[in-house]
């Protein structure tokens, strides 16, 4: 039992350690390219369980009547910025296809061609998803612009070039809309986007809608996107 105990220590600081590699490692490996985005994804997930695993050793340690402090360290370190970001994540509703009117919501034109999509449906979820958005995202809505259709899409289109991770796939100047792509800064996640200019009350209201391709949830990630180019557009 004491070569157990005395044990439990070293236990502790290599497992910490392999959390906090791992979950750098994460990040790094799907930023610089060698692993695609979710993969990346999930070994920063995987650093993240070993930290809560060198953890429970520590406490165990502890228990034992052990010390383990410094060995706790990396591993308690992880453990506390992963439950961090997770507490996070959980304000968010568990969808991944936002879209700023449900009832006619933009629809993809151009992305359903991109080989990635390839046998994916790109029409949006219904009213299950509608129903989770308008709970978790109640102040979302279309943006209302003073200038006529024409007018209103122009300025959408360059604000919309001016963005250094969105990579527009259509611009169809007929029907007033525009498809892209936007990348994610850290794991590269790519993610879908439509924008149509519809008439509205003498002038316009843009619409937006934000679909991931990967995951059930997007920690928020496509209504944070639409709030800030509304929010551009509004400069």
């Amino acid at each position: 039992m004491a070569q157990r105990a005395s044990g439990t220590p070293r236990w502790t600081l290599r497992v910490g350690v392999l959390a906090a590699i791992v979950f750098v490692a994460g990040p790094l490996l799907a930023h610089f390219r060698f692993v695609p985005a979710m993969t990346g994804f999930l070994v920063f997930d995987l650093g993240g369980l070993l930290g809560l695993i060198s953890v429970v050793f520590g406490v165990v340690a502890l228990l034992r009547g052990r010390r383990p402090w410094v060995a706790l360290l990396p591993g308690l370190i992880v453990a506390l910025v992963f439950l961090g970001i997770a507490s996070r994540a959980g304000k968010y509703p568990r969808i991944n296809d936002i879209s700023t009117d449900t009832q006619t919501p933009p629809q993809f034109v151009q992305a359903g061609s991109i080989a990635a999509n390839q046998g994916r449906d790109m029409k949006y979820p219904g009213a299950g998803f509608a129903q989770q958005q308008h709970a978790g995202y109640p102040d979302l809505a279309g943006l209302p612009l003073a200038a006529p259709p024409p007018e209103a899409y122009q300025q959408v289109l360059a604000a919309a070039r001016s963005i250094p991770d969105w990579q527009l796939t259509r611009d169809d100047r007929v029907h007033l809309a525009l498809e892209g792509i936007a990348t994610s800064r850290l794991f590269h996640f790519h993610d879908d986007f439509v924008i149509e200019v519809r008439p509205h009350d003498g002038g316009s209201i843009v619409e937006m809608r934000s679909k991931s391709r990967d995951g059930k949830g997007d920690i928020g990630a496509n209504a944070k996107r639409i709030e800030s180019f509304f929010a551009k557009l509004r400069q």
